[in-house]
C-alpha cells in the first residue's frame, strides 16, 4: 500500500510536511482498518485507544516550533505514529504509554521501521520521565482535567508543551504552554478538540491558569 500525502493548508512548516509525508501511517493501525488509514480521521488501534488524524498530528508538531536539536517528551505513545513524525524532526523522543502491550508493539514497530531515535518506555504519563528531564518540547496526546505540574516542571527553560485539557467525552481544549527563560508560564488556548483520557494515578497539582 503506498503512504499517501497529507496537505492541509495551514501546516506551512515544511519540515512538518515533510516528516508526514515520510511516515508510513498505514503501518501504525491495525490490519482490520488498514484501508482507512489514508483518511483525515482518528482510527481504533484497540485497548479503547485511537491514532490522531493526521491533520492534529501535523498541527501540535508544527505548534510546538521543532528544531533537530531538541529531545521531546510525548505522552501517549499509543500506536507509535507521533512519535515516528517527531523522529523525522528532532534529535530524541521520549515516549511514555500507559498501556503495556501498546508500549511493546510501538516499540518493535518503531526499532522496525529505523526510528533509533525513539525511546519508549511503560508507565504512568502523569509523571512524565523525571530521569531524562529537563525537556525541549512536550507533547500530551491523551487529555487532562488539568495541565500536570509534574510535566510542566520537566520542561526546559524557553520550551514549550501542547496539551488537550478537558473532561472525557466532551469538547476539550487544546493548550499550548510556554516557560519562560525566568521560569514563569504562559498558557495558550488553540482549537477545540476530542481525544482519550489520560489515565493512571495522579495528583492533584496542576499548571497555572490561562496567562
Amino acid at each position: 500500500m503506498k503512504n499517501v500525502r497529507f496537505e492541509f493548508d495551514d501546516i506551512n512548516d515544511p519540515a512538518v510536511s515533510a516528516a508526514l509525508d515520510a511516515v508510513p501511517r498505514e503501518q501504525f493501525v491495525p490490519f482490520r482498518v488498514r484501508s482507512r488509514s489514508g483518511e483525515n480521521r482518528p482510527l481504533p488501534i484497540g485497548w479503547g485507544q485511537t491514532i490522531s488524524q493526521p491533520y492534529i498530528v501535523a498541527y501540535m508538531s508544527q505548534v510546538l516550533q521543532l528544531q533537530p536539536h531538541h529531545r521531546v517528551l510525548e505522552i501517549g505513545t499509543g500506536s507509535g505514529y507521533q512519535a515516528a513524525v517527531l523522529a523525522e524532526l528532532v534529535h530524541a523522543v521520549y515516549s511514555v504509554e500507559i498501556i503495556a502491550p501498546l508500549a511493546e508493539a510501538a516499540r518493535t514497530r518503531l526499532a522496525e521501521l529505523g526510528y533509533a531515535n525513539v525511546r519508549v518506555r511503560q508507565g504512568n504519563g502523569w509523571e512524565g520521565w523525571p530521569e531524562e528531564a529537563p525537556f525541549d518540547r512536550i507533547i500530551v496526546t491523551a487529555a487532562a482535567p488539568s495541565i500536570p505540574r509534574a510535566l510542566l516542571d520537566q520542561l526546559a527553560p524557553g520550551g514549550r508543551m501542547v496539551i488537550p485539557v478537558g473532561l472525557p467525552e466532551a469538547v476539550q481544549s487544546l493548550m499550548l504552554a510556554r516557560r519562560t527563560g525566568e521560569g514563569s508560564v504562559t498558557t495558550e488556548q488553540l482549537l477545540s478538540v476530542r481525544f482519550v483520557p489520560m489515565t493512571g494515578e495522579h495528583n492533584s497539582g496542576e499548571a497555572p491558569g490561562e496567562g
